[in-house]
């Protein structure tokens, strides 16, 4: 009997033991399901979150795979003006300076005046069906030659993605310029509306944006990305009365300019280049729009 009741008292320890252990072991597995459903919900959320302006660049890029357009794999450049043949303005040595004295063309110099009216005349004249239809602008001095768009030429409103129908604009451009080694300056300036959506909170974004679209177009065009900047100015920079719809029409623009090398040297804004405009002879027009006040 007492082997018995001994060996039912085992088998009960037993018994109590595996219970004990059973109640435990679920836990484990509820901690595991925990964990995969905090897993699968950072990965949801990090796939929802789209970078616009990746994507942006990512899909002009594939376009230009199987479309016009060379590629770069350069970076692109965006923020303050990009001052272009930097080690040109390092000190030298006299042999240096001499040897390139010697060796130096004219036609090379960024300085040179009658460079940046050759150019003017060839945008003049390739885009003169533009021109005449009040869509583009051309203003140059002896410091910089402004090729001004209208933003309803180039975006949808409210938008930064190019129109198809900037594209061949936009590549005649970059035909002209990827020739010259001048810094390129690409300005964007909106009207005073506000605008807040989750891609652009404020008219900064929104002039940033477009710039830098107009920026990747020219380097798929050819043009050396070194040369180039993307600034936003939103709507601090108005060249019309935003009080009324055909001002904000005309302050809605991308300016293109092309800086000679005393131009870039000193980083000129727009206020300086209106301000020097003012006060500096101007060139001979070839055209009626080959020169425009501020």
């Amino acid at each position: 009997m007492d082997s018995c009741i001994d060996g039912t008292m085992i088998r009960r320890t037993r018994l109590d033991e595996d219970e004990v252990e059973n109640h435990e072991r679920w836990l484990v597995s509820y901690a595991d399901l925990i964990t995969l459903l905090f897993a699968l919900f950072v990965v949801m959320y990090s796939v929802s979150s789209v970078n616009h302006g990746k994507y942006r660049v990512l899909s002009e890029s594939i376009a230009s795979s199987f479309g016009e357009g060379a590629r770069s794999l350069d970076p692109i450049q965006i923020g303050e003006l990009v001052r272009a043949n930097i080690l040109h303005n390092e000190p030298m040595s006299s042999m240096e300076e001499g040897s390139q004295t010697r060796q130096k063309d004219p036609s090379d110099d960024l300085d040179d005046p009658d460079r940046l009216v050759r150019i003017s005349n060839q945008i003049e004249e390739v885009l003169s069906p533009f021109i005449d239809q009040e869509l583009i602008d051309i203003k140059r001095d002896d410091l910089w030659v402004e090729i001004e768009m209208k933003s309803s030429l180039l975006f949808r409103s409210g938008g930064a993605d190019l129109a198809d129908e900037a594209l061949p604009l936009l590549r005649k451009i970059s035909e002209i310029l990827r020739e010259v080694p001048n810094s390129l300056q690409v300005e964007g300036y909106t009207d005073n509306l506000p605008i807040n959506t989750i891609e652009f909170p404020s008219n900064w974004e929104l002039s940033a944006a477009r710039s830098a679209s107009v920026v990747h177009r020219l380097v798929l065009g050819g043009v050396n990305p070194r040369r180039l900047s993307a600034i936003g100015y939103a709507e601090f920079q108005p060249i019309a009365d935003n009080r009324f719809e055909e001002g904000r029409y005309k302050n809605r623009r991308v300016v293109l300019v092309l800086l000679s090398q005393s131009a870039a040297r000193h980083k000129l804004g727009a206020d300086e280049r209106s301000k020097l405009l003012a006060s500096t002879p101007k060139l001979p027009s070839r055209s009626k729009v080959g020169i425009l006040g501020p």
